[in-house]
């Protein structure tokens, strides 16, 4: 199976990403942690990944769609991909239809986590993460245990972003409203889209994707 998580900043894809990983045994597609992997694997697509970044410009569709296309190839997914952080554009949505079924591929689905956006900032503002494994933690509704250890690897360092704060936050909503609200539609009139709550405990939005992904 392969799928799309749509989502705001924080509306809680990499989490839910992780634990389809770890439960269906898929594989998590994040364009920055294939660039980041790519600009130091020393393949020849990681050059051209390493010369565009170091040179300060921005990584082109054609080199994130041919990343992408190494990873399918690869055929490391007994139980799919997920797709996260791309597409955010209509270009990219067709290159990437247009990928699947060069390679005799599917997208199954496509899901919307709608976030109110107030939560929204509270939730991220409230935010840290691992600095070893990259577990997420929230001060409200998942707090760093008392310990300071992580309870995923135990690690002691956990880190902020720097732009977790509100103006910065509603800079990046605009941002994703502008680029991605017409893949809402663009993937509805596909028939592939499926929206649902964001809100709520880690369980609760998981229950809700186990049951869109069961339609």
């Amino acid at each position: 199976m392969n799928i799309i998580l749509l989502g705001p900043p924080g509306a809680g894809k990499g989490t839910q990403a992780r634990r389809l990983v770890e439960q269906r045994d898929m594989i998590q597609l994040s364009t920055g942690d294939m660039l980041r992997d790519a600009r130091s694997s020393g393949t020849e697509m990681g050059k051209v990944v390493a010369d565009v970044m170091d040179r300060g410009d921005l990584v082109t569709d054609e080199i994130v769609i041919g990343l992408i296309r190494e990873k399918l190839q690869a055929g490391d997914a007994k139980g799919g991909y997920i797709f996260d952080g791309f597409p955010r554009t209509l270009a990219q949505a067709d290159a990437l239809s247009n990928l699947l079924s060069e390679l005799g591929e599917t997208l199954d689905a496509v899901l919307e986590m709608r976030v109110d956006d107030d939560a929204l900032v509270a939730r991220i503002t409230a935010r840290s993460t691992c600095g070893t494994c990259g577990e997420v933690y929230n001060d409200i509704t998942k707090p760093i245990p008392d310990d300071g250890k992580c309870a995923k690897c135990g690690g002691t360092e956990f880190k902020r972003r720097a732009d977790d704060n509100e103006e910065s936050l509603k800079t990046r909503l605009l941002a994703y409203y502008k680029q991605t609200s017409p893949l809402v539609g663009y993937y509805h009139a596909k028939g592939d889209l499926q929206t649902l709550d964001g809100l709520g405990e880690i369980g609760e939005v998981a229950s809700r994707i186990d049951a869109a992904l069961a339609e």
